[in-house]
């Protein structure tokens, strides 16, 4: 039934459910997963009013930083998929927009199952924190299992 899973994931306890969850249905299915970490690109400085520059070496490193900690994850991932059997590919992404981030990953990537965890925030919780998942339920064409 789906042959490629998407699984964004963040190290959090809640997003190990969906790794968790998502080994197991791609085990049962013979479906390969393509785990993805989206991290946040450096905020804009603010100085007395106006927006100043980052130098090359602070975006560098940033860069590796969030590198590091994607492969941290990401590895994690794999080594849990591989003792499961399953064909795993870990890719990572630096940028403010995660929602679109984690569709344009399953679009790119020909992912046919998109597996998320939730918090399952409900009334001005949801209104505050916004919701991830059903804002790529929302913009993605390709089906999500919530996991919960």
């Amino acid at each position: 039934m789906y042959e490629h899973l998407l699984v964004p994931v963040d190290g959090s306890e809640l997003s190990n459910k969906a790794v968790e969850h998502s080994i197991g249905l791609a085990k049962m299915l013979g479906a390969a997963i393509t785990g993805v970490t989206v991290e946040p690109p450096l905020p804009v400085l603010v100085v007395e009013q106006a927006a100043v520059a980052y130098d090359v070496a602070t975006f560098q490193d940033h860069e590796k930083r969030c590198e590091a900690h994607a492969r941290e994850i990401l590895q994690a991932f794999a080594a849990k998929a591989q003792a499961a059997g399953v064909h795993f590919d870990g890719q990572f992404v630096i940028t403010d927009d995660v929602q679109q981030a984690i569709v344009d990953m399953a679009r790119k990537q020909n992912c046919d199952l998109i597996v998320m965890a939730t918090h399952g925030r409900h009334g001005l919780d949801a209104l505050i924190h916004g919701s991830l998942t059903k804002s790529v339920l929302a913009h993605s064409q390709v089906p999500l299992l919530v996991v919960h």
